[in-house]
């Protein structure tokens, strides 16, 4: 069942009204204010029309992160709204982008052309991502995705790989948790099923 908050936070997001959401969910204007308010329940007939008008299951893909070589985004040219999107088969309640990996210094978890979705915002302390693989940017412009571990001080780290040199005493500017890895088989089999489930509708 989808979370009221995330409706909410959908609305605000993209800006659309809950008139627009109704006709979108084949129902009266008032009955998206009460869904919001609590009076009314969501129908699961109605989860559907709600997260593809919300885009509460499409993440942006931001760039490509590196497993092997440094990505550096001035290099990259990404445009602003990302390099394209990634239907989920579910809603995601926090602010998400996505990443594709790129190099293969991560095999065997990580292969080049996987994606990886992480939190928009550092929700947690440098130290709490010890031990932890991430995808970080450096205060230099790079992003990597590496396992961080600790430096010589609390301000510096190191970034392992599975079968690359590590790079030793670097400052992070950010760090992106991550939260669900995408094979690239299975971003072939979304996207297929996307566009298949669009086709459907339009179809009616």
């Amino acid at each position: 069942m989808l979370d009221v908050k995330l409706i909410e936070r959908g609305l605000e997001r993209t800006g659309k009204s809950k008139g627009g959401l109704a006709d979108a969910m084949g129902v009266r204007a008032g009955a998206v204010s009460e869904i919001l308010s609590g009076i009314r329940l969501i129908k699961a007939s109605e989860i559907a029309p709600i997260m593809e008008y919300l885009k509460l299951n499409t993440v942006p893909i931001m760039g490509r992160v590196g497993a092997g070589a440094s990505i550096e985004p001035e290099h990259e040219q990404v445009p602003a709204e990302g390099l394209g999107e990634i239907e989920l088969p579910f809603a995601i309640a926090e602010e998400t982008i996505a990443f594709e990996v790129a190099g293969d210094s991560m095999l065997p978890k990580y292969e080049n052309g996987d994606v990886i979705v992480v939190f928009s915002e550092q929700r947690h302390p440098l130290s709490s991502f010890y031990g932890e693989e991430a995808a970080v940017r450096l205060k230099t412009g790079e992003r990597y995705l590496k396992t961080i571990e600790r430096g010589k001080s609390p301000t510096l780290v190191n970034l392992k790989s599975f079968n690359a040199k590590p790079i030793n005493g670097v400052k992070l500017e950010w760090i992106g948790e991550i939260c669900l890895t995408l094979p690239r088989g299975q971003i072939e089999r979304l996207r297929n099923k996307a566009a298949k489930t669009r086709k459907a509708a339009k179809a009616k």
